[in-house]
């Protein structure tokens, strides 16, 4: 059997709004985009990855008292390190980072990630710096390029 390896295409760019969306719903949505899966090509080996362009980041929200009791841990390695930083606190400083550090857990584990991670541009506000790419919107995305399951029953 002779297997082939497909050539990777000139990536497509989208933009999504997040106003008024939830975190995780909007997350794995970008996700599903930048790991490359919407494409009937998808090989987990290669950068099959589109971008996407993610406008008001400031405005995305949580449910229930999510955006109360949400942290984010990391710790040193070392006695005593452990950092503890409130989803408050982190929204206010940099409403970007939330979202990317949310889409970078849906990402496998590899070294491919930090690759699929440069196609995600976040940004503050409706401006953005690469209207020269054309973006379409990501509800284009979501239905119309995912392949039909076969109807085949055997």
């Amino acid at each position: 059997m002779k297997t082939t390896t497909t050539k990777p295409q000139a990536p497509n760019w989208y933009v999504v709004d997040a106003a008024g969306e939830r975190l995780g719903r909007l997350a794995t949505r970008i996700a599903h985009v930048l790991n490359g899966k919407h494409k009937v090509t998808f090989s987990p080996h290669q950068v099959m990855s589109d971008h996407v362009i993610v406008l008001n980041a400031e405005k995305i929200i949580l449910m229930g008292n999510k955006a109360d009791e949400k942290e984010y841990v990391r710790h040193s390695g070392h006695l005593g390190h452990l950092k503890r930083i409130p989803f408050s606190r982190m929204f206010k400083k940099s409403p970007e980072k939330v979202l990317e550090r949310s889409i970078r857990g849906m990402i496998p584990r590899n070294k491919l990630r930090d690759i699929k991670m440069k196609h995600l541009h976040v940004f503050k506000g409706t401006e953005h710096t690469h209207e020269a790419q054309k973006p379409k919107p990501l509800e284009e995305v979501s239905q119309s390029q995912s392949p039909s399951p076969s109807t085949n029953k055997k």
